[in-house]
């Protein structure tokens, strides 16, 4: 089972979830905007995919520049606590399974889940 977070308003979003379905994945899609992961989900998640809650951040939304999360003196709970109070901060689409996580730009990195 692939946990897809997903923002059924983006394009790469959608054809991340059409990818996986073509190959005919199990998933458990997660509408995050309305349904955001916890931060120990978020926490799991970052260290799947090496450790650094950046990689995982939409540096281009304006909360990431409002908020000063470039500021590279930030302690990861920070950017996690960033990440909670806003989702669209969530790097999108998203996909976890037994031990591995990948981010789907381009939507074919998600292949590597399968």
């Amino acid at each position: 089972m692939i946990r897809y977070y997903h923002n059924p308003r983006c394009s790469k979003s959608r054809e991340g979830l059409q990818l996986l379905q073509q190959h005919g994945a199990e998933l458990d899609v997660i509408e995050y905007l309305k349904t955001p992961p916890t931060a120990d989900e978020l926490a799991a998640i970052i260290a799947l995919l090496g450790g650094d809650p950046r990689s995982m951040m939409r540096k281009k939304e304006e909360e990431y520049s409002a908020l000063h999360l470039d500021d590279v003196t930030l302690e990861d709970k920070h950017l996690i606590q960033a990440m909670l109070a806003h989702p669209k901060l969530i790097e999108r689409p998203l996909a976890v399974t037994d031990g591995k996580a990948a981010i789907g730009r381009p939507p074919e990195n998600l292949l590597s889940l399968l």
